[in-house]
């Protein structure tokens, strides 16, 4: 039975919302959805598309045969109920934009399309209820070590020219990184794109899990298998830019609807993508509905905002003359602040659970102050300066490096200034970069030792944690999306012993409050040793709340053995050698102070008691009270 034309899918208020750009859950009525009408099963349709002539509709349940949607006044959107149509059947929109051209589309709010280079969408099974709302998540008292995942290229069980499935995931990537220590993974975008070689974040389908690892129920038994296992799951979100292929969004009802029409402010040259017209409340609501779809509907627990400053900037990588200044002359996009601040009201009232994290290199400020204060309200901040200053310093050669000791302690002068993460992250490993371990200086033994250092250094470092995969592994070569991690490499104990080395810095990190329970205080750091450069020698101590909670760091960055290098200690009794990165285990020398060494009353580096260290080449060790 055909239910009569005043049955209408879309009411009065939800049109209204929508026009205003004020619905909280745009998807809940946008796209397809299988729904009883007046007694009739069948499927409704629903797309935002306010300047287009005509909109059809085309799929599997009609023969591909044009059916029209009906334009609700007021709002721009149109939609129509197939009597019929179910789960699992295919669709397009055809749009005969302002114009006069016509173009298919793919559903903005799809929540499932083909595999690329097909872009039809599919109806998919009724959402899930809207969750409770949950309580606030902790942003400094818990600890937070990051595995970042490309699933494409981590390891390929099926072959090297075939992809992992959702549930080869689960089976392998979630027991991998819950077992070594990692508090969450966070995934390179994972929303439908075009082109692989993107990684992801030129996304064409916001709403739709790409369908090269699976289908969207496999995505979700993924998450959770992760939440069983104890890990986080953190999504790279793209709210930038979108690529300008036809059947997505640009151009979507002839004008730019999406986008900016003036190119000095709708194209990036960088990576020939729209930049979305952050200006227009109803793409506000589509872009803010996203965030929060994610969460919602899949249990998400974060999302890592990509290229926030290019969203901040209206001359973000520009020259003189090809940008459009802001209302006030200025340069700051007041319109990208405003969006990035209402995501933030509506996760906090909505989602408080969720953590949102920027990738943003300028010294913009308040990027994790609350939104209420001025701030952007992100709960955490990538800290590039740090990632730069640290591995340009790692690149010297040891002989040098008493001349850019500045590298390693200038990130302490503004530290407390947001909440940061410390990224050392897939984009250090591509683009001609080399990996992680090429980049260290010396010999291939003091490229491991460096390499070691380099990462206790880092999870000693106040700020949240995070590891491109394959730094474990100390990978020689770059990453490669096109195949799957050298996982050869462990049947070298070199190798393997990073791996345990990593292992071992996640359990230490979450073992002991210093390293992170009060990672946004800055009374919880305190330098013991900042000024010998000659020695290339650091020490600090990280305070926890208890004085028995408190671990000394001491890292000597010359492939030289100190014997009796003197350090102020902040506790008497016996200390104990809790890692030192020159343990035979993890591929080193052994060099060391057999585990553990007494304190005695000599006052030094302002503390009451100290101690003589033999500090190991190219080597960072911790001490705590026993």
């Amino acid at each position: 039975m055909t239910p009569p034309l005043s049955v209408r899918w879309i009411g009065d208020t939800d049109a209204w919302l929508l026009a205003e750009g004020k619905h909280l859950r745009p998807w809940q009525k946008l796209g397809a959805h299988p729904v009883t009408l007046d007694g009739c099963d069948g499927v409704a349709f629903a797309v935002w598309a306010p300047n287009a002539r005509q909109v059809l509709l085309l799929g599997d349940f009609n023969g591909w045969q044009a059916q029209p949607l009906a334009l609700l006044p007021g709002c721009g959107v149109w939609e129509v109920f197939v009597p019929g149509a179910a789960v699992g059947h295919w669709y397009k929109f055809a749009v005969e934009g302002a114009d006069g051209v016509w173009r298919h589309k793919t559903d903005p709010c799809a929540r499932e399309t083909e595999l690329p280079p097909g872009n039809a969408a599919r109806v998919c099974e009724p959402l899930r209820p809207t969750p409770a709302t949950g309580v606030p998540a902790p942003t400094d008292r818990a600890p937070m070590a990051i595995y970042e995942v490309h699933v494409g290229s981590w390891r390929r069980p099926g072959g090297p020219h075939t992809l992992p499935t959702w549930d080869d995931l689960a089976r392998e990537l979630v027991p991998y990184a819950a077992g070594l220590g990692f508090t969450h993974l966070e995934l390179l975008p994972v929303s439908e794109h075009p082109f692989y070689g993107s990684w992801g974040y030129q996304p064409t389908g916001l709403y739709a899990p790409t369908a090269r690892y699976g289908r969207p129920d496999g995505f979700r038994r993924f998450v959770d298998a992760a939440h069983a296992a104890g890990l986080k799951i953190i999504l790279d979100w793209v709210p930038a830019h979108f690529p300008a292929d036809e059947h997505a969004l640009a151009r979507f009802d002839g004008t730019a609807l999406y986008e900016h029409a003036d190119p000095r402010e709708g194209f990036h040259r960088d990576w020939n993508t729209l930049i979305y017209n952050w200006g227009r409340h109803e793409v506000r609501n589509y872009l803010v509905g996203n965030a929060l779809f994610w969460i919602e509907q899949y249990g998400i627990d974060g999302l890592r905002v990509d290229a926030v400053a290019s969203m901040l900037y209206r001359d973000y990588s520009r020259p003189a003359g090809e940008w459009v200044p802001n209302k006030d002359g200025g340069r700051e996009n007041y319109e990208a602040i405003a969006f990035l601040r209402e995501v933030h009201e509506v996760l906090q009232r909505e989602a408080p659970q969720a953590v949102t994290i920027a990738e943003e290199s300028t010294a913009f400020p308040r990027v994790t102050g609350a939104v209420a204060d001025g701030g952007l309200g992100f709960d955490h901040k990538w800290n590039m300066g740090w990632m730069h200053d640290t591995l340009a310093y790692f690149a010297e050669d040891p002989v040098h490096r008493r001349w850019h000791h500045q590298r390693m302690t200038f990130s302490m002068m503004y530290a407390w200034s947001e909440d940061y993460v410390l990224p050392l992250s897939h984009d250090e490993v591509v683009h001609g970069k080399g990996s992680l371990l090429g980049k260290m200086a010396g010999d291939p033994w003091q490229q491991r030792a460096n390499l070691r250092a380099l990462y206790a250094w880092m999870y000693a470092h106040p700020g949240k944690k995070l590891l491109f995969m394959g730094a474990e592994l100390a990978q020689p070569t770059e990453w490669n999306h096109d195949t799957e991690l050298p996982w050869h490499l462990l049947g070298d104990p070199a190798h393997a012993g990073v791996q345990a080395l990593v292992r071992d810095l996640n359990r230490l990190y979450r073992e002991r409050p210093a390293l992170h329970a009060r990672d946004t205080d800055p009374h919880s750091f305190q330098w013991l040793v900042v000024d010998d450069a000659d020695q290339a020698v650091l020490a600090f101590v990280r305070w926890g709340h208890r004085l028995e909670d408190s671990t000394v760091v001491i890292a000597n960055l010359t492939p030289v053995v100190r014997e009796g290098y003197r350090i102020g200690l902040p506790h008497e009794g016996h200390w104990l050698e809790c890692l030192n990165t020159d343990s035979a285990h993890y591929g080193g020398g052994n060099v060391g102070n057999g585990g553990s060494l007494q304190a005695e009353p000599q006052a030094l580096h302002g503390q009451a008691w100290s101690a003589p260290l033999t500090l190991p080449p190219l080597g960072v060790i911790w001490l705590r009270p026993q």
